[in-house]
């Protein structure tokens, strides 16, 4: 049976990193989490681009921290932060499609 991302994070959350680009963070609830994740290579470029409907090319960069058991995701806005027709300026409400993420 496939679990859910939030049985296994306290946190998922994004921000803006910087104007063109977005970072979505998952805080694993323990190690054993973290390196679950990572040994099964369960976020790949190219499942975070089905989640978000993106092509793989623009998930720039995908960086397990140890100090923190965290998981960075680096993906090109679509649309620069500020700019016409841009909804979310922070870019914190861009999360909710990692919800919808399982293992």
């Amino acid at each position: 049976m496939r679990r859910s991302i939030l049985t296994a994070a306290t946190v998922v959350r994004s921000k803006n990193s910087g104007p063109y680009e977005l970072t979505l963070d998952i805080l694993f609830k323990d190690r054993a989490r973290f390196e679950l994740f990572r040994r099964r290579g369960v976020v790949t470029r190219r499942r975070i681009a089905a989640l978000y409907r993106r092509p793989a090319a623009d998930i720039l960069k995908i960086v397990y921290f140890e100090p923190s058991n965290a998981l960075k995701i680096t993906m090109r806005r679509p649309i620069p932060s500020g700019d016409a027709g841009e909804t979310d300026i922070y870019g914190a409400q861009q999360h909710a499609p990692l919800l919808g993420l399982t293992y």
